[in-house]
């Protein structure tokens, strides 16, 4: 169900809250909507598998797979080959869609059954970048999102070194930040309203502002990359309410859904900074020093971290299954 947007309210006097939040943060787009896109103006966007199954499906942009099938149905693939081949392109499709709008980068996600295969996601981040090349767009348009286990980061750090920039997507926790500051990837999207549930159901009661624990979880993780000097951008995601992204107010950058982007644009209230790597600078924090065992024992420590990585990975890995389902259905016809 898609949700109506309007233009943002404009006045002389006071701005909005989310034109408020761009003067600290640089605002992203979560969303496979051309039109939102247009209407709030972000900075970049991402999308996710899920994003583009439900997009796909929308009357509005169904011609883009029609458009994607009538160009590969003769590519002389075939099987899961073919639809392989497919969902790339359309990947793609939208990606480039979508950098018609935006003025800086676009996520594109890799097969989150990928996850555990180093090389399966090297070789996917290489497809799409090349199919990127083919459109006229070069890699520093694109970030490719892999999911932060330890092949993960492993298959990042590679395609970092061939220049090929990643964006760390279901990050649950401080050493899974720690691992991707080391490997040199672009940029980290911690999953702020995932810890948020899991942390609420397991407690039982709710969080808001500060106390919230996947604000406080970004906000460890901004204070140690500023305080320990890491180049990798931190970008907050997942919101569940404006209060989540009001309380990071200064994260390098935050992926915002349009439900949330409207609601911002509807207040003036005043928009304070929360984060800066002034005050990170004075952070207690002590330097990790991870290999691949004490990475996955931490990781292991952590029942949300754990927990969530897991359960994102399957969801993901879920809708791209449906993806693959409605492009056979379509090749069928």
């Amino acid at each position: 169900m898609s949700t109506a947007v309007t233009e943002p309210p404009q006045t002389t006097t006071q701005l909005n809250q989310l034109e408020q939040l761009k003067q600290f943060t640089k605002v992203v787009a979560d969303t496979g909507d051309f039109e939102s896109i247009r209407v709030f103006k972000p900075q970049d966007a991402t999308t996710n598998p899920s994003l583009i199954l439900a997009a796909a499906q929308k009357p509005q942009y169904a011609h883009l797979l029609d458009e994607v099938l009538r160009d590969r149905k003769n590519s002389g693939l075939s099987g899961n080959e073919q639809i392989q081949d497919i969902i790339d392109h359309l990947l793609v499709q939208f990606g480039c869609e979508i950098l018609t709008i935006v003025p800086g980068r676009v996520s594109t996600e890799t097969d989150a059954r990928l996850s555990f295969d180093v090389e399966g996601s090297i070789a996917k981040a290489r497809r799409l970048i090349a199919l990127y090349k083919e459109r006229g767009i070069g890699p520093e348009r694109v970030l490719i999102k892999i999911a932060s286990t330890w092949e993960g980061i492993e298959a990042a750090e590679q395609l970092q070194q061939e220049g090929i920039r990643c964006n760390m997507t279901l990050l649950f926790s401080l050493p899974q930040a720690v691992r991707c500051a080391e490997a040199k990837v672009q940029l980290i999207s911690p999953f702020v309203g995932r810890i948020y549930d899991w942390y609420k159901k397991a407690n039982n009661r709710d969080y808001t502002g500060a106390e919230d624990p996947g604000v406080q979880s970004v906000d460890e993780i901004y204070s140690y990359y500023k305080k320990f000097e890491y180049r990798t951008e931190v970008m907050g995601a997942s919101f569940r309410n404006t209060g989540q992204i009001l309380e990071l107010t200064g994260c390098d950058l935050l992926t915002i859904s349009p439900e949330l982007m409207q609601e911002l644009t509807e207040s003036t209230e005043p928009v304070t900074r929360k984060l800066s790597p002034e005050k990170a600078k004075t952070a207690q924090l002590e330097r990790m020093r991870l290999d691949e065992k004490s990475f996955r024992y931490l990781l292991n420590d952590n029942a949300m971290a754990t927990e969530k990585t897991a359960e994102g990975i399957r969801k993901f890995a879920a809708d791209i299954v449906k993806l693959e389902k409605l492009v056979a259905q379509k090749l069928q016809r």
